[in-house]
């Protein structure tokens, strides 16, 4: 079993959906609001990533909710967009790791925090990938260990982390 809630994020999220008027609401930047993203894998433990056009760093795909949408539909939506691939599934039922990060001030937002709930998906068509270039200047799959580097922060060591006990 894959434990999602460790950390302080948990508590924030708690804090987010009780005081909030409109936690998934993209136009909510005071604290912030709820995204999702998804780890996309291969069959061989490969991990899908996107070097994003405006973070200009390589991360998972991911990205708003859209109105009355559920995380775990978001992210697979994101997912797919981002990568087009068209048959992921999640890897691991539910939720795998939560975390709030600062995102810089940029097209007319100003700077806040997304608090992002994450999942894991699979594809069996890695060759399918076809990159969106609105979101991305390049996608690769990498092994975790090469993840692990370009990746080096803790909020994608965990899930790296996760995704290499996986079974």
């Amino acid at each position: 079993m894959i434990a999602a809630y460790e950390g302080p994020y948990r508590d924030a999220f708690l804090q987010l959906l009780r005081m909030s008027p409109a936690p998934y609401s993209r136009t909510q930047f005071d604290p912030g609001h709820i995204t999702a993203s998804c780890y996309v894998i291969d069959s061989d433990r490969r991990l899908l990533l996107h070097h994003h056009r405006r973070l200009n760093r390589w991360l998972q795909m991911g990205g708003h909710l859209e109105a009355g949408e559920q995380p775990v539909d978001a992210a697979l939506r994101e997912a797919a967009e981002e990568s087009g691939l068209r048959d992921l599934e999640l890897a691991f039922d539910g939720i795998v790791d939560l975390d709030v990060h600062v995102i810089p001030a940029g097209r007319g937002e100003p700077e806040h925090r997304h608090f992002d709930v994450r999942y894991i998906a699979q594809t069996a068509s890695p060759d399918s990938i076809a990159m969106d270039a609105q979101e991305s200047n390049e996608l690769m799959w990498v092994d975790l260990d090469r993840a692990a580097e370009l990746m080096s922060g803790d909020e994608s060591l965990r899930v790296i982390r996760k995704i290499g006990r996986l079974r």
